[in-house]
């Protein structure tokens, strides 16, 4: 089964009158490359976080946010009435003293007159609070799994399609194979038919045309080729985790289609070729996104 590195998930749990919001995005990457922005009453969590993150995602581009948001009742801002009415004090005996009238928005002056709206305070989180909030955070990430396998999916029905194509385009090949062994022959006989005055040993010739046309067979590289895309396919059914041994693979079949080109000497197995390496370079490009 293939994954894909590409995925999103978010999970939203409520504890007390607090939302815990948990979002997760993951890309392509070659390793694990986490980032991490949490709200400051779980930073001393951020470890466990990040293990529990790796051990399920193992690789890719992953950012992870945690945040908390207040009820509107909770989220309200306090006034400090004690401390207001010391200023309110303080205020009226200097203008009786100094003969200042107090100002007409007195109201709005105290609201601006430091600890009169109270601070909210980074509360402390408590093993009830943490165990909700892992439970949010675990399942952001089986969505994001999810998300993960249905990319996957779609992934490996464009690489069954691709690997098919390059099947039948090396099938394609063989009927040019005897034409070009006689095509080769033939031009080597002509150009020394040729040369005027030219003696030569028949049998001699015969050796050497065909050291020649064997340096020329391309049925190994057929043939592992052929092996190269069937590993392909069975490894795709493996559990997960197959994204760089896919890759490994992809560049073995590169250098065989490369290996059959350079000695098919032969237009038409030369466009064949073409067309293979376009399909492997569309192979090569998805598998960077295989987990």
């Amino acid at each position: 089964m293939i994954y894909s590195m590409t995925g999103y998930g978010k999970s939203v749990t409520i504890f007390n009158d607090r939302k815990i919001c948990v979002e997760i995005r993951s890309l392509n990457g070659k390793a694990m490359d986490l980032s991490t922005r949490i709200a400051p009453q779980f930073k001393g969590r951020e470890m466990e976080i990040r293990s529990l993150i790796t051990a399920e995602l193992e690789r890719g581009k992953v950012d992870f946010s945690l945040w908390v948001e207040q009820s509107e009742k909770a989220d309200t801002p306090s006034i400090n009435g004690a401390v207001m009415q010391g200023y309110v004090e303080q205020m009226t005996e200097i203008s009786k003293n100094s003969g200042v009238a107090l100002p007409d928005n007195l109201f709005e002056v105290l609201l601006k007159m430091p600890e009169v709206i109270a601070r909210k305070e980074i509360y402390e989180v408590t093993d009830e609070e943490w165990a909700v909030v892992l439970e949010g955070i675990k399942a952001a990430i089986a969505d994001l799994m999810a998300f993960r396998k249905q990319e996957g999916e779609a992934l490996a029905v464009k690489f069954n399609s691709k690997i098919s194509n390059i099947s039948q385009l090396l099938a394609s090949v063989e009927p040019f194979e005897k034409e070009r062994v006689e095509k080769i022959r033939a031009r080597i006989e002509e150009a020394l038919a040729n040369v005027a005055g030219v003696d030569y040993d028949r049998n001699r010739l015969e050796q050497e045309l065909i050291f020649y046309i064997e340096k020329l067979d391309v049925n190994e590289e057929k043939q592992r080729l052929a092996n190269h895309l069937q590993y392909f396919l069975s490894t795709m059914d493996e559990e997960r985790g197959q994204g760089k041994k896919l890759g490994f693979i992809a560049q073995e079949m590169g250098r065989e289609i490369n290996t059959l080109g350079s000695k098919s000497n032969h237009a038409e197995m030369q466009k064949i070729v073409v067309r293979m390496k376009d399909e492997l370079e569309q192979i090569k490009e998805q598998v960077l996104n295989v987990m």
